[in-house]
């Protein structure tokens, strides 16, 4: 099935590892030049290394408010045009409601919440019909998680934003879309099993609780988001699409 992503531009925050960079592995793959972001210079010139020559790299925080504008300057300076942008945002500190302290709700705010709606109004307003904002959220949106107060806290709020947002921009033929992992092989997941203290015990008990029984891997997930950002999934907005191997139980 042909995506129509080639040459299509797109910038992927967070996208040093894990699922941003899967993602954007995914629609480099299929055609589409990617702006791969990362916190360190260097990690992200690293990552668009690996991708090859339709990618570029470059260090941006989430939080900077300045960041969105520069992220999509830099699309049209190398690539002409400015598609989308799928923002991928790390996971913020876990802990319980009584333990997680002002400062780490503070600083999550800041990059898991106000900057993505920054990058997402941003990018609203300079794309044009056809374009895509697609957000890396989590399983939190339907169904809290045990030891991750902040994510159950913030993660729904950002679903509600992008379903406002997706009302608003929809008629300019402006698509915004949600994906909701659950249980990914990737590091932050592995770091999260670690904290149940036997990790093999604490992964094995996580995937008997997922209808496939394993978890998902990088590479699907990626698959998944490539799709959405895609012309092929040209009437698809205000969505938020689990990929989470069957876990989630309601509609």
């Amino acid at each position: 099935m042909d995506l129509g992503l080639k040459d299509r531009v797109y910038i992927v925050t967070g996208a040093t590892r894990g699922l941003g960079f899967a993602s954007a592995r995914e629609l480099a793959a299929d055609g589409a030049k990617v702006i791969v972001t990362g916190r360190e210079e260097e990690s992200a010139r690293a990552a668009a290394a690996e991708l090859g020559h339709g990618a570029v790299g470059v260090a941006a925080d989430n939080s900077d408010p300045a960041a969105a504008e520069r992220l999509i300057a830099t699309a049209r300076e190398h690539f002409g045009r400015f598609d989308g942008i799928l923002i991928s945002v790390g996971g913020p500190a876990p802990g319980s409601a009584a333990d997680n302290t002002d400062e780490q709700w503070r600083t999550a705010f800041e990059a898991v919440f106000l900057g993505a709606v920054r990058l997402a109004r941003t990018a609203a307003a300079e794309l044009s019909d056809g374009g895509v904002i697609g957000l890396v959220l989590s399983a939190s949106v339907h169904e809290p998680i045990g030891g991750l107060t902040i994510s159950n806290g913030l993660r729904p709020g950002l679903a509600g934003f992008a379903k406002s947002l997706a009302d608003e921009v929809g008629p300019r033929g402006i698509r915004v879309v949600g994906l909701l992992p659950g249980r990914i092989d990737t590091d932050r997941v592995r770091q999260l099993d670690t904290l149940g203290g036997d990790p093999e015990a604490a992964r094995a008990k996580s995937e008997a609780r997922v209808p496939l029984r394993r978890y998902g891997r990088p590479e699907e997930f990626g698959r998944t988001a490539a799709f959405m950002l895609s012309p092929a999934a040209s009437y698809l907005t205000g969505v938020m699409l689990p990929v989470d191997g069957g876990s989630r139980r309601g509609f």
